[in-house]
């Protein structure tokens, strides 16, 4: 028995256990409903859950156990993730936009032995060294695999709900595997417990309850998704998974469904700033919104469109430590510690810098398994970003006389697009694997949404000569959609350090030059591919 007060019980955090919960206490009540329309009750989600772990116990799915979800937001993603903590095993997705050597690392770096995967994605794995992948259950069509022995989406689904639990799933036991997006390097796997899934969900958004529906448009490869999901099982609210944001559709959809509260990031804030104004902008059911980062837009859209604005700061290691209340008047804020929380900002001694002054954002709680309980299969990071017994969040950070946190930049060389995390470092590899490009640097540049774009600064191989819109052809089938550069420019020489690194800060000083080229002027759009269009 565990007597330690703030430890959550199963039946607080602990996704099976809160699935038996409510769908014995409210079991016609709605849970979730999908963007194809269909819904399902807690019973219902209850019913098809426990079939799932059938079927994945069918398979030969076993307690902690890594299991690969390659799927957009959806049904079968959610029956993959369910039915894998049912049993008590590992979900582990992939986002749906990896290929190549990204996506090569992933599933090498899982060990995982069965991927759930979209028919549309599964010619990708025909081009990768799988590892120990072996088995791949296809949803949504059909595919050929080469090396891989596919098994149809009824694999998915046991005839009935007759599953018996090997041992009780406990609330410090690893709830799912999410990728970084890989600032500083490739990728690394981050081991998630239930507790802090509990933490980043329930305890940094107390003010969301049973009476909520939360509106799902994150993906659910991010715990930008998953938490609101977890959020909505862990207080028995119910929540509308669709597969992305959409300017058109978002306003529909809040007033077809009821929807209570959601999560805006980059540049969805603008995006509906810019619709038409109406006499029924406030005619809908949004109450709240958590959102990021928080500026003059944020505070705009909160007053014409009559909702509450919050805004916070969180990773896929963390557990959303820094949050703030209702429209903060601190514009750039990102919160204040909330309770259970300890942030300090500090130099590269980690000593605490004054306020004012710019340092590294370092956290630690005051509970047990509340944030990250390492890097698979990386115990070198895992010690790094751990030490003297705080998480160093590679990010740069100030705070005020107040207690307000504000957010200054990224220490580690990534780029945030469209929602997306982008690493400089595989932006980079994939550039130089073209023959005629010698050396890379790719460095975020502002966009008109409040976000990065991204641009890419190249100089040639001998004998060589770098073709910007050739280079971009070239990368596009080779690179995920939000991280293909927008700009290129081509240099001689990229400014150095006396010990040779590129000096990416007089890069990003020089921004758009009049020599960069810009694939937008020319004609050229890149859009996000919208999976299982037409069926």
């Amino acid at each position: 028995m565990v007597y330690d007060p703030r430890m959550p019980a199963p039946g607080d955090c602990v996704l099976g256990a809160l699935l038996e919960k409510w769908a014995g206490r409210k079991p016609d009540d709605t849970a979730l409903i999908f963007e194809s329309g269909e819904s399902w009750s807690w019973a219902e989600t209850l019913h098809l859950t426990r079939r799932a772990a059938g079927g994945l116990r069918a398979l030969g799915v076993r307690r902690g156990e890594h299991v690969l979800s390659w799927q957009p937001n959806g049904r079968e993603a959610i029956l993959t993730w369910f039915g894998l903590n049912y049993l008590g095993a590992v979900y582990v997705p992939v986002n749906t936009a990896y290929k190549g050597n990204l996506l090569q690392h992933v599933v090498q770096l899982s060990d995982a032995k069965l991927m759930v995967c979209h028919a549309e994605l599964a010619p990708r794995l025909n081009e990768i060294d799988t590892g120990a992948l072996a088995d791949v259950i296809v949803t949504n069509g059909q595919a050929d695999l080469d090396r891989l022995a596919a098994h149809d989406a009824d694999s998915l689904l046991a005839a009935d709900d007759a599953i018996e639990i090997e041992a009780p799933v406990e609330p410090w036991d690893t709830m799912y595997i999410i990728f970084t997006s890989g600032t500083t390097g490739p990728s690394k796997a981050v081991l998630s417990s239930y507790i802090q899934t509990y933490a980043m969900g329930v305890e940094a958004n107390d003010y969301l309850g049973e009476n909520d529906r939360i509106l799902v448009n994150l993906p659910l490869f991010h715990v930008g998704g998953t938490l609101f999901v977890m959020l909505t099982a862990a207080n028995g609210g119910s929540c509308l998974i669709v597969d992305s944001f959409s300017t058109e559709t978002f306003w529909p959809t809040i007033r077809q469904h009821g929807v209570t509260a959601t999560c805006f990031v980059g540049a969805m804030t603008p995006f509906l700033l810019k619709q038409p104004p109406s006499n029924h902008d406030k005619d809908h059911t949004l109450r709240c919104v958590v959102t990021v980062p928080w500026n003059e837009d944020s505070l705009a859209v909160a007053e014409r469109y009559g909702f509450e604005m919050r805004t916070a700061f969180n990773m896929t290691e963390i557990s959303s430590p820094i949050v703030s209340g209702v429209n903060p008047k601190a514009l750039g804020t990102c919160g204040s510690p909330r309770p259970g929380v300890e942030v300090r900002v500090v130099d590269e001694n980690d000593c605490e810098v004054a306020p004012g002054e710019v340092g590294e954002l370092i956290v630690r709680v005051d509970r047990p398994w509340s944030m990250n309980h390492g890097y698979y299969k990386n115990p070198e990071a895992t010690a790094e970003a751990w030490r003297n017994g705080w998480f160093h969040t590679g990010d740069a950070f100030r705070y005020d006389a107040q207690g307000n946190f504000y957010f200054v930049d990224r220490i580690k060389d990534a780029i945030r697009r469209r929602g997306e995390n982008i690493s400089s470092f595989e932006v980079e590899s994939e550039v130089t694997a073209h023959a005629a490009v010698a050396e890379a640097a790719a460095i975020p540049v502002p966009s008109e949404f409040n976000e990065d774009e991204v641009m890419v600064v190249v100089s040639a191989a001998p004998e060589h000569q770098v073709d910007p819109r050739e280079l971009f052809h070239f990368l596009e089938p080779r690179m995920a959609h939000f991280m293909l550069p927008r700009y290129i420019r081509v240099m001689n020489d990229l400014p150095k350090t006396p010990t040779q690194k590129i000096q990416k800060n007089l890069l990003r000083e020089d921004g758009i030059t009049t020599d960069t080229w810009d694939r937008e002027a020319h004609g050229i759009k890149v859009k996000r591919q919208k999976l299982g269009a037409g069926d």
